[in-house]
């Protein structure tokens, strides 16, 4: 699911109950994250829930690292915008990661006004998480 996708979705769904709904019907979309990946090192710190993100660095464009992503967590909403971060995120290069503001994205579809504290914390969190890896990846491709 592409981002424009869940932009339009979003659109069609007037009540927020329904959106939620929404939100945790795209974290059921997402790839089984194996055993193995539920370490402390990919553990994103900073989230009221259990959350983590793992990522594959694709190198073979000099200086164009292509990042891809995979994620869990334990609560079904947080798995959701899991679902959305990674929709911005997964499989683009890292430079396209540094330019992209996912918490504008967050924001435009009602998320400021909609999530708690804690969770709008923890999605920060997840959206800095990525962005460190993004970094990391450029200077290793240097």
């Amino acid at each position: 699911m592409t981002i424009d996708e869940i932009r339009e979705n979003f659109g069609l769904l007037d009540e927020w109950d329904d959106r939620y709904r929404y939100v945790i019907e795209l974290g059921r979309t997402l790839a089984p994250m194996p055993d193995a990946e539920h370490s402390a090192a990919n553990k994103v710190q900073g989230c009221a829930s259990q959350v983590w993100l793992s990522r594959t660095v694709d190198a073979s464009k000099p200086g164009e690292p292509i990042l891809h992503f995979i994620g869990d967590s334990d609560a079904h909403i947080v798995r959701g915008l899991i679902a959305i971060l990674l929709a911005l995120y997964d499989g683009k290069t890292a430079r396209e990661i540094l330019a992209a503001d996912a918490v504008a994205v967050f924001d435009e579809l009602g998320f400021a006004e909609h999530l708690t504290p804690q969770r709008s914390n923890g999605l920060r969190a997840m959206v800095e998480r990525v962005r460190t890896d993004a970094r990391g990846a450029l200077t290793a491709a240097s």
